[in-house]
């Protein structure tokens, strides 16, 4: 085996062994007063009922999607490893997210408890569950990865390099497949139990009935508590992980494509594992003062990131030195995909963070009412898109000239999908700073349920303004590295073609480019109808529930009754199962009816017209859900009439519209088109031989 691998499998052991350690820390902190523990208590139990069901039905479909695999690998379409390595991607991905969410569940309490004596505390150890999420994600990951290229290289050693290497390629792309398969099933369902409960919660709770929000007599208050787990944890990992995954599978394929042989295959995993390093670096360096301001915070959180990210750029230099030492030139779309991230960071901070104006504007119009609330958020989104744009326009076009493009173009587009991977590297102190956002969300549901002191629940009121903040960079470092990625694959798309084909000509004038960019442009707006339809059917019936427990419930709105919160639950539960089904077949299907119909011409078409449109379109719903959150959380801490005001109810209006906005809708758009372009590429074979109109 090849010197050069190790250092995935190593990058692997160190970030699992890390995320142990900060679950162990964790642990020993106190869960607080009995009544604190119940309710912890009653959120886990909620939120592995759910993963339960949920990863029944998502097996059912990988059983058969593994058969269907299995024929075609029998039928010499695909190599004989493809199936099994499917089924391993999504393994570990929804294990990622389990273990995520079981983390997160088990600090919520122990983060409130916290916030009863420092602020700094309870935000080392929301920080420090976000961080588990983090490294499990990135290094089951690289696990998985290292694992199936130790396997293959021993199972093909008989062939000569390159044959060995095109056959791992092959394969090995064909892993983020099984991935984006499930983290598309788990951010869909998960976004449609979260956002339905919460906007549920919200229009009963705080505007009809004027009662605090996770306020325990609310019958909604857990299932909202349980979503903020199996949306924003266990399906924003799942997720992130599918991200990950596929920016480092794409890069290795290209890598083959532009020849640079074994060292320019393994490259990607070196530099991931380099960001291993640096993050956990970089998790040292998140702290803050006792009562901070959210400026402060967020100062104290970007420490962390940009000291990671500074440590990855050299230690990056260091290895594509050592790797290349005659082309130094695939250093700089490293270096390229690393700002890149750093810049939309600081772009979504500024249309989200209520230490801006845009936020501070929509909180402004809450005094005409929720129609301006409303429209001054969309305005806020759309606008969010175009630094962004510019952004991953420019790491495009670096990225593919930088190493040069101009004279080798297969250089070109290993250096765009290596920027993805550089942008990527840091995953594990990124995503630690996303997923740490519902955790203090739970710790102020659980500080409100429990009755804990007005200034506990402003301190995880302020670790939650942050979150939100920091998930909708999160989301916006997710859609900006699929942009990368995705354009990666198409790349990777026509590779294969033409190992099938030997040529391939692409014109613009082409009819089937030219429909596959236009159903391709509209699979984003279909695919969003879908999901927010669902959140808005699934969210009806709990507003029902809720009425009903607080007609039917003697004593219920006086606090001298006990909600059913399993009622919530399991509603929320059935609800989402069944509603997530349409909306992830979409992203399967609808690549291998083009394919079949267009040919492979217009699933390029399909792909491209996906990419432009989502990526525009995600931008757009995270930046916009995330201003209207936190205008409704800069209103609440005392602007324009505080908490019950009519400008209160109008900013509330607004948060329940942008709810299935960031966390539904939105961030389920980066894996549809990424797992368009993987089924492409997995089918190609099957669509080759069987499309009607060549």
């Amino acid at each position: 085996m090849f010197p050069l691998f190790w250092l995935a499998p190593g990058g692997s052991l160190l970030a699992l062994l890390y995320a142990l350690v900060l679950s162990l820390r964790t642990r020993r902190f106190d869960e607080g007063t009995e009544l604190m523990r119940q309710i912890a208590q009653a959120v886990r139990e909620g939120a592995r009922a759910y993963l339960r069901r949920q990863y029944l039905i998502v097996g059912l479909f990988f059983a058969a999607f593994f058969v269907l695999l299995l024929i075609l690998a029998l039928s010499d379409i695909l190599p004989r490893f493809v199936p099994f390595i499917f089924v391993t991607g999504g393994f570990f991905s929804a294990l990622s997210g389990f273990i995520g969410m079981t983390q997160a569940t088990n600090s919520s309490a122990r983060t409130a408890n916290a916030a009863r004596t420092s602020l700094n505390s309870a935000l080392r150890i929301a920080f420090g569950a976000g961080g588990v999420m983090g490294f499990v994600v990135v290094g089951l990951s690289l696990f998985d990865l290292s694992f199936w290229f130790f396997i293959l290289n021993m199972v093909y050693r008989s062939l000569p390099m390159n044959e060995r290497l095109l056959v791992i390629t092959q394969t090995i792309v064909c892993y983020g497949m099984g991935a984006s398969f499930q983290a598309l099933f788990a951010r869909v369902g998960g976004g449609i139990f979260t956002k339905a409960a919460d906007v549920g919660a919200d229009l009963v709770g705080k505007v009809e009935a004027d009662i605090p929000e996770d306020d325990p007599r609310n019958p909604a208050t857990i299932a909202d508590n349980v979503g903020d787990n199996v949306g924003d944890v266990a399906g924003m990992g799942a997720d992130l992980y599918e991200s990950y995954v596929g920016s480092i599978v794409a890069a290795m394929a290209l890598a083959f494509a532009a020849g640079l042989g074994i060292r320019g295959v393994l490259l990607p995993l070196a530099i991931a594992a380099a960001g291993v390093v640096s993050s956990i670096i970089g998790t040292f360096l998140v702290r803050t003062r006792e009562e901070a301001s959210q400026r402060a915070l967020l100062f104290a959180i970007r420490k962390g990131i940009w000291s990671a990210s500074i440590l990855m750029a050299l230690l990056s230099a260091v290895i594509v030195q050592h790797f290349f030492p005659d082309n130094f030139n695939f250093y700089w779309p490293v270096l390229v995909g690393l700002v890149c991230g750093v810049f939309i960071g600081l772009s979504t901070e500024y249309f989200t963070s209520d230490n801006y104006g845009p936020t501070r504007r929509i909180a402004h119009a809450s005094k005409t009412g929720p129609a301006t609330v409303i429209l001054e958020g969309l305005s806020v989104g759309m606008l969010s898109t175009v630094a962004p744009v510019i952004a991953v326009v420019c790491a495009i076009l670096a990225g593919y000239f930088l190493p040069g493009g101009a004279t080798h173009p297969s250089h070109g587009l290993f250096g765009v999908a290596i920027a993805a991977v550089g942008m990527l590297s840091t995953l594990g102190i990124t995503l630690a700073t996303d997923a740490y956002g519902p955790v203090a969300d739970n710790a102020g549901g659980n500080a409100e349920m429990a009755g804990l002191p007005a200034n506990v629940r402003e301190r995880t009121d302020a670790l939650d303004a942050i979150g939100n903040t920091t998930a909708a960079t999160g989301k916006g470092f997710a859609i900006g590295s699929a942009a990368l990625t995705v354009l990666a694959l198409i790349a990777a798309y026509r590779s294969q073609i033409l190992l099938h084909f030997g040529e391939l000509t692409l014109s613009i004038t082409d009819p089937k480019i030219i429909a596959g960019l236009f159903i391709g442009a509209m699979m984003p707006f279909a695919f969003c109808s879908q999901t927010i339809k669902a959140v808005g059917r699934t969210a009806a019936l709990i507003v029902l529930e809720v009425r009903r427990q607080f007609k039917e419930i003697t004593g219920l709105l006086e606090g001298k009754a006990r909600p059913d919160y399993a009622a919530a639950v399991n509603l929320c539960t059935v609800a989402a199962q069944k509603e997530m089904v349409l909306p992830s077949l979409m992203a399967i299907l609808v690549p291998i009816i083009i394919g079949v119909l267009l040919g492979p011409h217009g699933v390029i078409g399909l792909l491209i017209g996906a990419l432009v449109s989502g990526f525009a379109v995600a931008l757009m719903m995270a930046s916009s859900g995330g201003a209207w959150d936190n205008a409704k959380k800069y209103i609440e801490k005392g602007e324009f009439g505080g908490k019950g005001s009519p400008e209160h109810k109008a900013a509330v209006v607004g948060d329940t519209v942008g709810d299935p906005f960031k966390d539904t809708a939105g961030p389920s758009l980066n894996i549809l088109i990424k797992l368009m372009s993987t089924v492409s590429i997995v089918f190609v074979g099957f669509i080759l031989r069987f499309v009607l109109f060549k």
